[in-house]
C-alpha cells in the first residue's frame, strides 16, 4: 500500500507556500504602518499625528507577533495545526484597523 492510500497526507510545497504568503504579506503591512507613520508626521509632530503614529505601530507589532507565531509553526512542524480562529481574527481586525488607519490619515 502507498502512504496516500495509508491515509497519511503529502502536504508538497503548500506549507512552503503558505509560509511564503505570510512573509510578504508582514512584508505589506510593514509598508503600511511606515507610511502612516510618515503620513501622520509629515508636518510635524501633532497630538493627533503621535495618536495615529502609536496606533499605526501598535497594529503592526500585533500583526508581526501574530505572523511569525504562524510562520514558525510552519516551519517547525512537518504537518502545521490550523491557524486558530482567535489568531486568525487578530490578525484580520489589526489589517482592517490598519487600513482603517491609513484611509483617516490620506482623508
Amino acid at each position: 500500500m502507498s502512504g496516500a492510500a495509508c491515509g497519511e497526507r503529502d502536504p508538497g510545497l503548500q506549507p512552503e507556500r503558505t509560509r511564503l504568503a505570510w512573509r510578504r504579506t508582514t512584508l505589506s503591512v510593514t509598508v503600511a504602518a511606515v507610511l502612516g507613520v510618515r503620513t501622520s508626521l509629515h508636518e510635524g509632530p501633532s497630538a493627533a499625528g503621535v495618536v495615529a503614529c502609536a496606533l499605526c505601530s501598535a497594529l503592526w507589532l500585533g500583526f508581526l507577533l501574530l505572523a511569525h507565531r504562524r510562520i514558525r509553526a510552519l516551519a517547525t512542524a512537518a504537518r502545521p495545526a490550523a491557524l486558530p480562529p482567535r489568531h486568525a481574527t487578530a490578525v484580520a481586525l489589526c489589517t482592517v484597523a490598519l487600513a482603517g488607519c491609513a484611509a483617516a490619515l490620506v482623508l
